[in-house]
């Protein structure tokens, strides 16, 4: 992406910021129209995609991420008729104050700018993240996976033409009777980028983009991070767990555990390491062991799970065909059908792990102690912290967010589920009529500070 593209970009922004509700949504809804007519289409690229990652013997998880049939796109279109539902963001009244008589101040929301977004395989995270940027009058430059190349190149090309003509005539600019919310979206709003060489680009425009937002591992995050001045908030590896306390009822905890890790393996908000009180284990872990299929690795109807397992969890299931963890399986992202499993202690113990292990994005426990629960949830270092639930929750969509552009494990700005409300900033107005800081510096007025709301 050149310096030039950028400018038109950022001067992209600058116009969406000033359109309004109706003018998003029904940009929106032109969108979810084009997937819609055109999903054997883009079925039939994610084929193209999905064979040349088989070809390039790609792991099959990253495979399961590429996947967009014509039922994924119906879901991700129904995705966005709910984001139209959803409050607008932008122009929102945050705080309201008479600073003196006739001189009031307001902060409103506002849209950050112009985002850049660099996401793993899945080619439905970039029409997400388009449309709640859309949404929340950012523009947006996008970089997907390589694997994911003709897929990408369709759904951004679509998104494009479907809100071109979104808002009316794109000559009005030139009339006498112009206004900036009637105007259609500029083109440049949405830009898709393709080679490694263009985020090299990217990473120098502090002074035209306003964020990024790597999505993928703590080295690629880091290095995106030491090379640009511009902010960043990172979503970077999943290494979730779930712990199981001595005061758990065992068949909720197989079956959060179950969906926490089998659900969908190839996503960050799965579970990879499972920590089990001691008085919990002889329990919970043989009757886990069967639902995880762990024993039956020819089954043909549902994959099985491979245990990496501290020595006492070894004992305990000595007749199963299970391994031993090392070092590195504790802070391990398998995206897979892996689980590593430790047996600890105390709830100290449990909480110090995940401190240590983990990468703060999404940690429950499984307990009928509230007072357990309690301590784990304030103490847990956490985006997402949970009490008897799957970490499968762990989800803009689910969150009521209008999906997400990602989990930020960052603490500034946002953190967790990034949707909507992260996507957007503030300022402040201030209304007056000739006031001038002298009067009040001389004596001649003085400050109220009455607060009218927010």
């Amino acid at each position: 992406m050149t310096g030039i593209d950028a400018i038109k970009t950022r001067d992209a922004a600058i116009w969406l910021a000033a359109a309004d509700t109706d003018v998003k949504n029904g940009a929106l809804r032109r969108i979810a129209k084009a997937l819609l007519d055109n999903k054997s289409k883009i079925s039939e690229a994610n084929k193209t995609d999905e064979e040349n990652a088989k070809n390039a013997g790609l792991p099959e998880p990253i495979i399961k991420r590429l996947m967009m049939d014509e039922h994924k796109v119906e879901s991700v279109a129904d995705g966005i008729y709910s984001l139209i539902e959803l409050d607008d963001p932008v122009g929102k009244q945050l705080l309201a104050t008479e600073l003196a008589d006739g001189l009031i101040l307001k902060k409103i929301s506002c849209p950050i700018g112009v985002i850049g977004v660099i996401f793993e395989s899945r080619p439905d995270a970039l029409v997400q993240i388009a449309c709640l940027c859309l949404k929340s009058g950012n523009a947006v430059i996008l970089k997907g996976g390589s694997e994911a190349a003709g897929t990408n190149r369709l759904l951004a090309a679509l998104i494009k033409e479907a809100t071109c003509g979104a808002c009316g005539n794109p000559g009005a600019a030139a009339q006498n009777n112009y206004n900036p919310l009637s105007v259609s979206l500029p083109p440049e709003w949405i830009n898709q980028l393709e080679t490694r060489a263009e985020i090299s680009d990217i990473l120098k425009m502090d002074d035209l983009v306003d964020l990024l937002i790597p999505r993928g591992s703590n080295e690629f995050v880091k290095y995106i991070m030491d090379n640009t001045r511009i902010p960043v908030i990172g979503h970077s590896d999943g290494i979730c767990h779930c712990y199981v306390d001595k005061s758990a009822d065992p068949d909720m905890a197989v079956k959060i555990v179950t969906d926490a890790k089998t659900q969908y393996v190839a996503v960050c908000n799965a579970t990879e390491t499972l920590l089990v009180h001691r008085d919990a284990a002889q329990a919970v872990l043989p009757a886990l062991c069967d639902a995880l299929n762990c024993s039956a690795k020819t089954d043909n109807d549902k994959p099985y799970v491979r245990f990496k397992c501290c020595a006492k969890t070894m004992k305990i299931l000595a007749n199963r065909p299970v391994e031993a963890a090392t070092e590195y399986d504790w802070g391990a992202e398998y995206l897979d059908y892996i689980l590593a499993i430790k047996i600890v202690d105390s709830l100290d113990e449990a909480i110090n792990h995940i401190n240590r292990y983990g990468s703060r994005h999404t940690d429950a426990i499984i307990t009928n102690d509230a007072a357990a629960a309690e301590k784990f949830m304030l103490l847990v270092d956490s985006a997402n912290v949970y009490h008897n639930c799957s970490t499968r929750f762990s989800d803009g969509f689910r969150y009521g967010f209008g999906a997400e552009v990602g989990v930020s494990t960052s603490k500034i700005h946002a953190r967790g589920p990034v949707g909507l409300e992260g996507m957007v900033t503030y300022k402040y107005l201030l209304s007056g009529g000739g006031d001038i800081v002298a009067d009040f510096e001389e004596g001649r007025r003085k400050f109220t500070h009455r607060d009218f709301g927010g």
